[in-house]
């Protein structure tokens, strides 16, 4: 099994966070925004490099109150 790269990790992230949000978006505003915010801590936690980038920016979930926030916290991840 070959382990991606922390760049390739960090896009893949991105890619599901933003998912989890187009797919609730309609259905349930306000679990979509909690739901992509906690699918990217989580995808962060999967790899050993993104491991403690995670948990160090825990704390920012807070941060997001609407989509312009969650795409900040998001793609502020580098």
């Amino acid at each position: 099994m070959s382990m991606t790269t922390r760049a390739e990790h960090l896009a893949w992230c991105k890619q599901r966070a933003h998912q989890e949000y187009d797919f609730y978006k309609i259905k349930d505003p306000p679990s979509a925004l909690r739901n992509a915010a906690v699918s990217m801590l989580s995808d962060l936690g999967k790899h050993p490099e993104t491991e403690k980038l995670g948990e160090t920016c825990a704390m920012l979930i807070f941060t997001v109150r609407d989509e312009r926030s969650l795409f900040k916290f998001i793609d502020g991840f580098n």
